[in-house]
């Protein structure tokens, strides 16, 4: 999975943001707020990562058990799919 080109994530005022940039400004209206886990989630798509290494990225980093991870993750991708920010 991998965030399509022209979204950002930006820190603001202690709150995580996801913005479009250039082209993808006519696609998309607006930004799309994270918490801190799922910005950790969305750097890690903007790289390019499959749903299996997503969870084993959050349960690494995070004191989470893997099926908890799981549902998280798999919340996290239907967020995104909904935003259609996939390539």
């Amino acid at each position: 999975m991998k965030i399509k080109e022209g979204f950002i994530l930006r820190n603001v005022a202690g709150s995580f943001v996801v913005v479009p940039v250039g082209q993808a400004t006519l696609d998309f209206n607006g930004m799309m707020n994270l918490n801190e886990t799922g910005a950790f989630l969305f750097e890690k798509m903007i790289e390019g990562i499959s749903r299996e290494d997503l969870i084993e990225a959050l349960t690494n980093e995070y004191d989470v058990d893997e099926e908890t991870a799981t549902k998280d993750v798999d919340a996290f991708i239907e967020k995104v799919e909904k935003e259609d920010l996939f390539e």
